[in-house]
């Protein structure tokens, strides 16, 4: 330590760099954050171009995707809830999916005011076909990775998604 530094200027001086460090990015975050803007680009260019040759916005096709990826059937109330949209919004959503023969609305037997949202299955070949460009790019990349590589990759998606999704919650 240097004889004119006053005792402790130069621990406070290391603590600062280290905190500095500690809360820097990693190097590595800006890459990724590029390359996950990219393929958000790419999915969105793709989303956009299958909206506008279906005459829906890209919003319908997010309802799509919730609607096909779903472990249960939704109703426009859950589908409202993951899309954060408004009931309106949902219900001219739901309007126009039906319209365009995508989904349908299917009464609940035991309780006829339930109402499950249904993809239409010829309406997934119309949509498997403008996507097959990005399903056939994952498989030649998929054969370049090992198992284990694409469990990382599945997990870091997966818990990124799950981060996510808890943003949408409202905080307590």
């Amino acid at each position: 330590m240097d004889s004119r530094e006053p005792d402790g200027a130069r621990g406070a001086g290391d603590r600062t760099s280290r905190k500095a460090a500690r809360d820097a990015p990693h190097p590595d975050l800006q890459a990724l954050a590029v390359q996950l803007r990219r393929l958000n680009g790419e999915v969105n260019r793709l989303i956009h171009g299958f909206a506008a040759g279906q005459g829906l916005h890209p919003t319908d096709v997010q309802a799509l995707s919730a609607i096909l990826d779903a472990k249960d059937p939704l109703t426009p109330s859950l589908l409202r809830r993951r899309l954060g949209l408004t009931s309106g919004a949902v219900s001219a959503c739901v309007d126009r999916l039906e319209r365009a023969g995508h989904i349908t609305r299917v009464r609940e037997s035991t309780d006829r005011r339930v109402v499950h949202l249904r993809y239409v299955p010829g309406a997934q070949t119309r949509a498997r076909s403008h996507f097959s460009p990005l399903a056939e790019a994952t498989e030649r990349v998929r054969r370049g990775f090992s198992d284990e590589e694409l469990a990382v990759v599945l997990r870091f998606l997966g818990t990124l998604n799950e981060e996510l999704e808890e943003t949408r919650r409202p905080q307590a």
